[in-house]
């Protein structure tokens, strides 16, 4: 990884029902706000909220919302390509995918990169409990994990509730993740917002890079924004408000891990991920494995 500049955008999307118009114009917008950010910031990286091409709720069926995005790549988001290749910048936007059959649809972010080349597109692999297709919703599963090579170093994606899962952050991190992007549309409580951003950087010593989208979503559902930007030590160096608009910060592996926190003259000496107890981890895999649920009663 080399030292660069990171942006987290956070917009709203188009008011009123999810229709083809408002597809085109939130692509407008996120197109508008990408150029805004860049020339604000010198951005190299710039990362876009979950489902940020329609809202996160759809209020429509899923065979509908099928109809109004497109496999990736694909035209729902060609605009954002072509924007990153006239920016020759990094970009990761979240959107709706359409799968093979209409009854499919996927929950994905992509990364796309300086020539505008699509590097990766990962599918959400932790649906919120209303959002999945097991709970009656729209969003089928992925089952991969995606890491991509960069200019700018290794880079990985989750979206929104995937940070609640240790263990989807913690394998991109032993494949070489240095930056976690994290599209998000989150509807719980900023505090839970930032402190599973800053538990996944902190647990495996990663830059995270999180997105919340603002505003109201088709269906009615407001979100509260406060994207931010995490360092390995668990550490908030950048946070916006409620508002559209981004926040940036530098990201440079020398200053990484220089100390124990910020502001100390304490040494970082140890590594979350090499002081791991694999002998523990291999002995227990069985119960890593095993299906299980919390002892509490939900409400």
């Amino acid at each position: 990884m080399r030292a660069f500049t990171a942006a987290a955008v956070q917009v709203a999307p188009a008011p009123g029902p999810l229709t083809a118009q408002s597809v085109e114009a939130n692509l407008d917008t996120l197109v508008a706000m990408t150029r805004r950010c860049v020339e604000a910031t010198g951005a190299e990286l710039v990362v876009l909220p979950e489902s940020a091409t329609t809202g996160f709720t759809p209020g429509i069926p899923v065979a509908e919302l099928w109809e109004l995005v497109s496999e990736l790549p694909g035209p729902v988001v060609t605009p954002l390509v072509d924007v990153a290749a006239e920016l020759r910048v990094h970009l990761v936007v979240g959107t709706y995918e359409r799968g093979p059959t209409p009854e499919v649809v996927h929950n994905s972010s992509v990364l796309v990169d300086p020539a505008g080349e699509v590097l990766g597109v990962y599918r959400k692999t932790h649906p919120f409990y209303s959002e999945g297709v097991g709970g009656g919703g729209w969003v089928t599963p992925g089952d991969t994990v995606t890491v991509c090579d960069t200019a700018l170093g290794r880079i990985g994606m989750m979206i929104c509730f995937d940070g609640d899962y240790p263990e989807l952050c913690r394998i991109q991190a032993v494949q070489g993740a240095e930056v976690v992007c994290r599209p998000s549309a989150l509807l719980r409580s900023a505090d839970i917002w930032e402190l599973t951003s800053r538990a996944r950087a902190y647990d495996n010593h990663v830059y995270v890079v999180g997105a919340n989208a603002v505003g109201t979503d088709p269906a009615g559902v407001h979100y509260f924004g406060n994207s931010h930007i995490v360092t390995p030590i668990g550490h908030i160096v950048a946070k916006a408000a409620t508002h559209e608009g981004w926040v940036a910060a530098r990201l440079d592996p020398d200053e990484a891990l220089a100390s124990l926190t910020p502001g100390s003259n304490v040494t970082q000496n140890f590594d979350h991920l090499r002081d791991r107890n694999l002998d523990l981890i291999r002995r227990h895999r069985a119960d890593l494995e095993a299906p299980a649920k919390t002892s509490f009663p939900h409400g």
